[in-house]
This record gives structure tokens, C-alpha cells and sequence, in this order.
């Protein structure tokens, strides 16, 4: 008997839509935004993954997922850090409780962004961030802050379909 899944997201700029389509594509998953879906549906699944893309220490319409219960709770994030030298401890705790946090798997997916199509309060906070990162000593900056200056004002995309590929091995082996 297959397993009926969900993939919802919520995505401002579309790098965690593409993620969603792809593991929704891949899966045979239904697929839909989150502000589309009303929470009773989530408990006629048998395993949600859901996708919000990361905003100042937030993970985008995450509440659809920490306030109704899933009966297996699967989470991926996208941002533009790299996730192999990136700590997502502390937006992690601030987004579950301990309790969801034992039953959900975590997944950090690398995006893109274009400065040009940010809003204003994305812009502000970029540009906050710019400054907190140029006010470190030169010493004190990580790879992914160096990074960050040089891309900064510009577009980039690190979406990758293959970061996918954890997420379908993980889904398919339960």
C-alpha cells in the first residue's frame, strides 16, 4: 500500500516552489501552497513535507506544520547558506518545541535571490545584514560572509535539483 503525501511550501521569491515541485514530481505527492491549505486536511495524510524558505531567524509559514499535528512531519528549509557549514540549531528551536522537533526530520536546501525583485523590508534587512558582516574584522569573516559581499546586489541561484535526492531516499524508506 503507498503512503498518501503532502508537500506544501510557502515561497516569496520561488526557490522553495521549485524545490516543492520537484519532490512533489518525484514523490507522486500532492502538491499545494500553504496558505491554500486548511489544517484538517494534513491528518488525511500520511506524511507531510513542508517547505518555507528562511527570513531573519523565521522559516516562512511554519505554523501550518507546528500547530496542527502530522503524523510524519518531514521539514526542509531553503536559504542562501550554504547548508554544510551553516548551524540552523537556533532557527530550528525557535520554530519547534522539543517535542516536535523529535518527530520531524529536518532538510536545508540552498536558493537563490534577486535583489532587484526583493521588497522593501527584504532589502532593509539585507542591507542590515551587509552591515553587520562588513563590521566584522576582515579575520572574524566566515566563507559564507565573504560570499555574501560579493554577491551582495546581485542575482544568484544555487538551487540544485540533486539536493533533492536526500529527501526522496529518506521519504521512500519509510
Amino acid at each position: 500500500m503507498s503512503k498518501k503525501i503532502l508537500v506544501a511550501y510557502t515561497s516569496k521569491y520561488g526557490s522553495t516552489r521549485k524545490y516543492a515541485e520537484w519532490i512533489a514530481s518525484a514523490l507522486n505527492a500532492d502538491l499545494f501552497a500553504a496558505q491554500t491549505v486548511e489544517p484538517k486536511v494534513l491528518s488525511q495524510y500520511d506524511i507531510i513535507i513542508y517547505g518555507g524558505g528562511l527570513y531573519a531567524g523565521g522559516i516562512a509559514g511554519v505554523k501550518l506544520v507546528t500547530q496542527n499535528p502530522c503524523k510524519n512531519l518531514i521539514m526542509f528549509t531553503v536559504g542562501l547558506a550554504n547548508p554544510h557549514s551553516t548551524d540552523y540549531s537556533a532557527i530550528i528551536n525557535k520554530n519547534f518545541t522539543p517535542e516536535l522537533l523529535e518527530r520531524t526530520k529536518f532538510f536545508h536546501l540552498r536558493g537563490g535571490i534577486d535583489y532587484k525583485k526583493l521588497s522593501p523590508v527584504h532589502k532593509v534587512m539585507m542591507a542590515m545584514m551587509k552591515g553587520m558582516i562588513q563590521r566584522k574584522p576582515e579575520s572574524e569573516r566566515e566563507v559564507d560572509d565573504k560570499e555574501f559581499l560579493n554577491t551582495y546586489n546581485s542575482k544568484v541561484n544555487f538551487e540544485d535539483k540533486r539536493t533533492i535526492d536526500s529527501i526522496i531516499s529518506y521519504v521512500e524508506g519509510l
